[in-house]
């Protein structure tokens, strides 16, 4: 008779759980993943799908727009109805649920349960009046948007992530409080569906995490859109006023502003989901920022892992993937693998996107001084972003000494494609300037990245002293 019900149990069936429930089946393993809500997590149902299918309705709204700039000419004067915009996000975030029913991890021998389970020790959980057991246990729980403390926006009707796309009708106008990825992004597409949008940001600029040269010309790109962003503002408050929300913000140099729109959208951060699990019965140590791991993942409690956005560390699902396979590898296999963090990757889907991998170039200086290279290669200078009239854009390239990539942040069109070539020249630790030896297609937006591997490379053999001997000697 087995000593427990399972060999593993997951809670949380988002990201993480899905893959760590596929692996440990991989393993042979009995596994059980219990999600208190919907499967699929907060990418599915509130975060990744639902925003990057309504960029896609605003790209086409601003295509139609702009459509003079291709030689095209509506006969008629264009006008647009959004009204069923967010039940056309709603679709496809149902077809991509349907890819991931309860019935296909059954399938896989993977038992789903659905539920708010609570730690009764570190082997034990309780839902509702059952109780079941484990040899071990991952926690991918994931985050929910954070609310600040600003005087007054609980008895407001504020918006998040979660609640946005329920709405059956765009707004004329929101005020949005936060200029994080999450906040730019919908702020963007929303000012496209001609919403009148308004940015709060308390720092001094927008998508902070991102390098400052390539975000200070994004946040100039969407002010040329019509998007208002006021940066080193604090919402001070948030009250009702003739039917309207209405923020209150001190701006830098103290002068109090007020906002008056339709809605209100708070994205001024996450916090990781761990109310209700009663860790403390399971001896898992966590804070306000999240459970705490090691580099395995593992927990204070040696059986118990934790993975994905409720660690806190980078909150996005291709991350949270990752630690799903290190996590459950760690929980089964001998050979213990530790998490590294120095190839994280991510996109924020504004369009133009704004992809980032590795150091910004402050932390390039910081980390290296003046021992590194900068490459810059705009969009206008290659044929295929021609072609598209997609001439906004640059890519830039942080080295060290040696050509090797320290950090890439590409601005434009397709970024989150065109950074992968990139990516793999920076985890398997190949030269800069052996990228473009590569038979690249023309013309394509790779130029972006062969263009100034091909300018370093001739650079770094103008400068080598064999090379210029042997110029001396035939010159």
């Amino acid at each position: 008779m087995a000593k427990y019900d399972y060999d593993l149990i997951i809670i949380g069936g988002g990201a993480a759980g899905f893959v760590s429930a596929k692996v440990a089946r991989g393993f042979g393993k009995t596994v059980a993943m219990i999600e208190k809500g919907k499967l699929g997590g907060e990418c599915t149902n509130y975060g990744c799908i639902p925003s990057k299918s309504l960029i896609r309705a605003a790209r086409a709204a601003h295509e139609m727009k702009n459509l003079d700039k291709l030689g095209l000419k509506l006969d008629a004067p264009l006008s647009f109805n959004t009204d069923n915009v967010m039940s056309h996000v709603r679709s496809i975030v149902q077809k991509v649920y349907n890819t991931h029913l309860p019935e296909s991890f059954k399938s896989l021998g993977i038992d789903v349960i659905f539920g708010s389970p609570q730690f009764l020790d570190n082997h034990r959980i309780k839902i509702g009046e059952k109780i079941l057991s484990a040899d071990k246990f991952i926690v991918s729980t994931g985050s929910s948007p954070s609310i600040p403390p600003v005087d007054g926006i609980n008895e407001a009707p504020y918006l998040t992530n979660n609640t946005i796309f329920s709405l059956d009708k765009l707004p004329a106008s929101l005020i949005v409080m936060g200029g994080g990825p999450i906040g730019i992004e919908l702020s963007s597409a929303f000012n496209r569906l001609n919403v009148e949008v308004t940015v709060v940001e308390m720092l001094d600029r927008i998508l902070i995490k991102e390098d400052k040269e390539l975000s200070d010309k994004l946040a100039e790109r969407l002010k040329s859109e019509g998007l208002k962003i006021m940066t080193s503002a604090k919402a001070v408050r948030v009250s009702k006023s003739n039917g309207k929300i209405r923020l209150s913000v001190e701006e830098k140099e103290g002068a109090i502003k007020e906002i008056d729109a339709e809605g209100i959208l708070v994205a001024t951060g996450r916090k990781p989901n761990t109310e209700g699990l009663a860790l403390e019965k399971a001896e898992v140590k966590y804070n306000n920022k999240g459970i705490e791991v090691n580099d395995r993942l593992q927990t204070s409690a040696n059986n118990i892992y934790a993975c994905g956005d409720v660690v806190g560390h980078y909150q996005f699902s291709h991350i949270a993937e990752y630690h799903g396979v290190i996590a459950c590898s760690n929980a089964f296999l001998p050979i213990k693998k530790r998490v590294d963090y120095r190839n994280v990757i991510w996109c924020t889907f504004t369009d133009p996107e704004l992809a980032h991998a590795g150091l910004t170039e402050d932390e390039a200086r910081e980390a290296y001084g003046n021992n590194i290279k900068i490459l810059h290669y705009d969009y206008s200078k290659f044929d295929r972003a021609r072609t598209d009239m997609e001439e906004f854009g640059m890519s830039k390239i942080i080295l060290d000494n040696s050509g090797k990539v320290l950090g890439v942040h590409i601005l434009g069109t397709h970024a989150s494609e065109i950074i992968h070539e990139v990516q793999l020249a920076k985890h398997f630790n190949i030269p800069f300037g052996k990228i473009w030896e590569a038979i690249h297609i023309y013309p394509s937006y790779s130029d972006v990245i062969r263009q100034p591997s091909k300018y370093y490379y001739a650079e770094r053999l103008r400068n080598n002293p064999f090379i210029k001997l042997i110029n001396i000697f035939l010159s």
